[in-house]
């Protein structure tokens, strides 16, 4: 494998979303799949405790937990249309 391999266009973010994204990219492997392979959401059990870690008052928790929340769903909404593009045409 090369570097091409992983070629992808790089992806920019606002500083003030540098902390949920981070923690975001940390949750890559904390998927629930559903079946047929069909990711359902995060599982939830993983990002609590790492929230917890982050030592963040009440208030910044519930906010970085909405921000993971709306990338989650736009993550799930990406992978629904990458999977509609995938299908076959009918004929």
């Amino acid at each position: 494998m090369t570097a091409e391999d992983f070629a992808a266009d790089p992806v920019t973010y606002w500083p003030d979303t540098a902390q949920a994204v981070d923690l975001f990219c940390r949750l890559g492997t904390q998927w629930r799949v559903g079946g047929m392979g069909s990711l359902t959401g995060l599982d939830y059990a993983a990002v609590y405790p790492l929230l917890d870690r982050m030592q963040l008052s009440a208030a910044a928790w519930d906010a970085l937990l909405d921000d993971i929340q709306v990338l989650e769903s736009e993550a799930l909404e990406t992978r629904r249309e990458l999977q509609e593009q995938e299908k076959p045409a009918e004929p």
